[in-house]
């Protein structure tokens, strides 16, 4: 099996793009089984057998399960009327083969964003004439669990003779799963090497020019943690039981906790997204009523979401428009009228403070990397000068060199005084970059960690079991 690997933009999605018939080369070819293929769609593509599993997921929220994995091709009676009930016995076969606790009437809104995830491999590991099957990040949002069922669908279409193109930016993962990586920086192709004949920091020195070193001991740390920033109390709602806690200024405040566990549903309680069933949220010592995002965000609190296809990036905006979008009242005269300058100047800051890559700041957005989009998203909260920042999940499909971009970020932020709320499934991460770690389980908190004392195997402890 062969891995991509590369930093955002370098190329690697856009090379998957090509041979699935969404964008048409400019020179070359390709050859399937010695035959030259060129498909001038990705529906072509399917027909030749080539599924992809895009980083973004290419779902129908609104049908069910059964109808998402065999969408275009649902099965029909003698009649030509459409047979769900033997879509739903097929689709429950597939479902039994993922091991998966689903059921395949539920409508694909209501699972999680990870069995939502899973739905849509399902959907390309059933088509029968599969011969090619590519994984864009596939497991950015799956938990441990589901990610071992998904490699045992792998290896198992991989020893059926199905060829596996697998991008992922986390080397674990491409230790255990893939034979080969080809390497891609700045658009070209640098070398393809063996998995187990090649070391982390050799791949990641080929991907990024540089060596990156221990990317958390290298850390402009905040020294300086101040007074209580944030003080919530009791606060719970429809999707989260009672949660307390305090941030300080400077402070970089981790959430651990297995999928589902509710660390973004607090978040989404706190800023309003929610509604709030009891409890208060005191900010600088202040109580405050917060009933939406927006009144959150005139407040001083600002969440980058998990999900930044939905809740992030405005896809039919330009890089400008998005980082703008919430401050059209501050570019805005007493008339209502938006100074365009005021807009390009904030673009451009944007892009240079957060080292966002895009030809210019009309780019649209959704033609940028993953990790350039969360960028703009991370530049939109920031322009509106925010005291608390939440971010969920904040690196999740991003690669290491733009992550290591990311923890610096962090730590500015931190150095400059605001009280940050790190949101993260990566242990690593939350014990490299955190002060101090809230572990939850089971929908409230299940203990406190001080980053010096804290461990993968205590925060997974407590989890997990709890005290």
């Amino acid at each position: 099996m062969l891995a991509f690997l590369g930093e955002n933009g370098a190329g690697k999605s856009t090379l998957i793009k090509t041979l699935n018939g969404d964008y048409q080369p400019n020179e070359g070819k390709y050859l399937l089984d010695g035959e030259e293929k060129h498909f001038k769609s990705p529906n072509e593509a399917l027909l030749a057998g080539i599924s992809v599993i895009y980083q973004e997921r290419q779902i129908l929220l609104e049908l069910s399960v059964a109808e998402n994995i065999f969408l275009g091709r649902m099965p029909v009676n003698h009649f030509g009327i459409i047979d769900t009930a033997k879509a739903n016995r097929m689709a429950a076969e597939v479902i039994k083969d993922f091991g998966l606790p689903i059921r395949p009437t539920t409508k694909v809104k209501d699972l999680s964003i990870a069995y939502q995830q899973m739905v849509e491999i399902m959907k390309a590991c059933s088509r029968e004439n599969l011969r090619v099957i590519c994984f864009d990040e596939p497991t950015a949002s799956l938990s441990d669990e589901e990610i071992d069922v998904l490699f045992k669908i792998i290896r198992k279409l991989r020893d059926e003779g199905k060829i596996v193109i697998y991008v992922s930016h986390r080397m674990s993962e491409l230790e255990r799963i893939t034979d080969k990586v080809a390497i891609f920086k700045d658009g070209k192709y640098v070398d393809t090497v063996v998995t187990k004949e090649t070391s982390q920091q050799q791949m990641i020195r080929m991907m990024v020019g540089r060596d990156l070193g221990d990317i958390y001991k290298n850390l402009d740390r905040n020294k300086e943690i101040g007074d209580v920033l944030l003080d919530v109390r009791g606060v719970s709602s429809d999707y989260v039981k009672p949660i307390s806690f305090q941030l300080h200024r400077g402070e970089v405040l981790g959430f651990s906790g297995l999928v589902g566990a509710g660390r973004t549903e607090i978040m989404r309680a706190i800023i309003g997204a929610d509604k709030k069933k009891s409890g208060e949220v005191y900010l600088e010592g202040k109580k405050i009523e917060v009933r939406s995002p927006k009144e959150a965000m005139e407040h001083g609190i600002v969440l980058v979401p998990e999900d930044r296809k939905l809740q992030g990036i405005l896809t039919n905006l330009s890089v400008e428009g998005n980082i703008n979008i919430a401050l059209l009242d501050q570019n805005s005269n007493r008339f209502g009228i938006i100074d365009s300058k005021k807009e390009a100047q904030q673009a451009d800051e944007g892009i240079r403070k957060f080292n966002i890559k895009t030809p210019d700041k009309n780019k649209m957005i959704a033609e940028l990397s993953g990790g350039n989009q969360q960028k703009c998203i991370v530049a939109r909260g920031l322009a509106t000068n925010p005291k608390v920042l939440i971010l969920d999940e904040p690196t999740k499909g991003i690669d290491i060199g733009a992550k290591s971009e990311f923890y610096e970020m962090i730590c500015e932020f931190a150095k400059q005084g605001l009280g940050v709320i790190l949101v993260s499934s990566e242990l690593p991460e939350v014990i490299g970059l955190s002060d101090r770690i809230i572990v939850m389980r089971s929908l409230q908190v299940s203990g406190e960690v001080m980053a010096a004392e804290a461990t993968e195997d205590k925060l997974l402890s407590l989890g997990m079991i709890g005290d």
